[in-house]
């Protein structure tokens, strides 16, 4: 069982990686939001999102996972991301 507790550990690193960098999109969000309200420019942006998640699929496939999965949680960080531009 020590085994599987320092492999657990290590991924306990990886996901707080993952959550810091989360924050770090979350604030460029904030900047970007604040940026389309001075600009009076609206907060969805449909083809940029289809972009977006055309660019992780292609890149998520060549990194071998799976793309509908990572399609299904970058879909979560979009409207999460979009909720803090409001």
């Amino acid at each position: 069982m020590e085994k599987i507790e320092k492999v657990r550990r290590k991924l306990d690193r990886i996901d707080d990686h993952i959550l810091k960098l989360l924050r770090q999109r979350v604030n460029v969000c904030k900047s970007i939001g604040a940026l389309k309200r001075l600009n009076g420019i609206p907060v969805l942006d449909a083809s940029r999102e289809e972009v977006l998640r055309k660019r992780i699929r292609a890149e998520s496939v060549e990194l071998g996972l799976d793309s509908e999965g990572v399609d299904t949680i970058y879909r979560d960080i979009i409207a999460l991301c979009t909720h803090v531009q409001t």
